[in-house]
C-alpha cells in the first residue's frame, strides 16, 4: 500500500557541490551558444510544440487525490517535445516530453502552474548527480580528453555505457512511446513516480526519419490521448526515493489523461513554448521534486535559465 514514510537523503555540502556541477552544464551551454545561438543546455532541439489539456480522473483513491489531482478537473496545458541532442532523429538519444499545466487549482492555492518533465527512459543508470555530470562531461569532451577520462574513471565509464545501451533501444515516436519522470515527486504527503503512456499502438515505420512529421501527421487526422499515471512509494526496498537506476516494484494508477486535440503546426505557439521554462521545480507545493538528483537539477536549471537570454 502507498506509504507516507518516504525519506530524502541530503549529502554533506551538497549545495556547494550542486553549484559547482551547474557550471559544467553552463560550459556546455556556452559551447553550444557559439555554434547554435542562445538556448537550453540540454534538450535544445524542439521537435514540436502542442496545445493540450490535462483531464483529472474521477473516483481516485484518497492517496491520489492530492494537489492538482484533488478533484476532477480539466486544465489547459502546453507540451514541448524534444531531442536531447542535435543529431538526426535516427540517432540514439533521450527524448523529452515536457508538460506545462496552466491555471491549475489545489487545496492550498489557485492559478498554479505545474510543470512535468518526462523522458523516454524509465531509469537512469547513475548513483546521483555527480555521475550525471561526469557522464555529460565525458560525452562532450574532445576525443583525446575523453579517452584520458575513460582510462581514469572506469566506474563512470561503465555507467555511461549502460545508459547508452538504453538510448539505442528503438524509439518509435512521441505518440507510441512511454515517458517517465525517473525521479519521484510529492503527492501531498505521499510520493510517486510518473508515467505518460503511449497514445497509440500504431507504429509508423518511417517515424524515426522525421519525428516532427510523424506527430503532426497524426494530429492532422485525429486527437491523441495519453494516459497519465502515478506509481506510489511503498517502502524503501522496492520503491527507493534516491536511486534512479531502480525500476520501482509497485502498481501504476491512472490519475489523469493528457488530451492533445487535432491541430496544425503553430509557429506562434512554437516560439512561445521555446521561450518558456519547463522546469520540474515550477510546481504546486503538493508536487515538489524529490531526491538529490532533482535538487542538483534545480541549481542547473537556474543557471541555464539565466544563460538563455530569452524572456520567459
Amino acid at each position: 500500500m502507498p506509504s507516507t514514510q518516504w525519506r530524502e537523503v541530503f549529502l554533506h555540502g551538497e549545495s556547494t557541490q550542486h553549484a559547482e556541477q551547474a557550471h559544467v552544464f553552463s560550459e556546455l551551454q556556452r559551447q553550444r551558444l557559439k555554434k547554435h545561438g542562445h538556448g537550453r543546455a540540454l534538450h535544445r532541439k524542439q521537435v514540436a510544440a502542442l496545445r493540450a489539456a490535462l483531464v483529472v480522473e474521477e473516483g481516485l483513491p484518497e492517496h491520489a487525490r492530492q494537489g492538482i489531482f484533488a478533484v476532477p478537473s480539466v486544465y489547459e496545458a502546453q507540451v514541448r517535445l524534444s531531442n536531447g541532442n542535435f543529431s538526426t532523429d535516427r540517432a540514439p538519444d533521450i527524448r523529452g516530453f515536457a508538460i506545462k499545466v496552466l491555471g491549475a487549482s489545489t487545496p492550498s492555492s489557485a492559478d498554479v502552474e505545474q510543470n512535468f518533465t518526462l523522458v523516454s527512459q524509465e531509469t537512469l543508470k547513475v548513483g546521483g548527480s555527480a555521475d550525471v555530470v561526469g557522464i555529460v562531461d565525458l560525452s562532450t569532451s574532445a576525443p583525446g580528453a575523453a579517452l584520458r577520462k575513460v582510462a581514469t574513471k572506469p566506474r563512470l565509464t561503465r555507467r555511461a555505457v549502460a545508459n547508452v545501451r538504453d538510448m539505442v533501444k528503438p524509439f518509435s515516436g512521441f505518440a507510441t512511446h512511454d515517458f517517465y519522470s525517473i525521479m519521484p515527486i510529492t503527492f501531498g504527503d505521499y510520493a510517486a513516480r510518473l508515467k505518460l503512456c503511449a497514445a497509440s499502438t500504431k507504429v509508423n515505420k518511417e517515424a524515426r526519419k522525421d519525428l516532427a512529421v510523424d506527430i503532426h501527421t497524426r494530429l492532422a487526422d485525429d486527437d491523441l490521448e495519453f494516459p497519465f499515471q502515478a506509481q506510489f512509494f511503498e517502502d524503501e526496498s522496492r520503491t527507493p526515493i534516491e536511486d534512479p537506476s531502480v525500476r520501482w516494484d509497485a502498481p501504476w494508477l491512472t490519475v489523469g489523461r493528457l488530451r492533445v486535440p487535432r491541430q496544425a503546426p503553430d509557429e506562434a505557439l512554437a516560439e512561445t513554448v521555446e521561450k518558456s521554462s519547463f522546469n520540474p521545480w515550477i510546481a504546486a507545493t503538493e508536487h515538489r521534486p524529490l531526491g538529490e538528483l532533482m535538487r542538483a537539477r534545480q541549481a542547473a536549471y537556474s543557471l541555464s535559465w539565466r544563460n538563455r537570454d530569452v524572456a520567459r
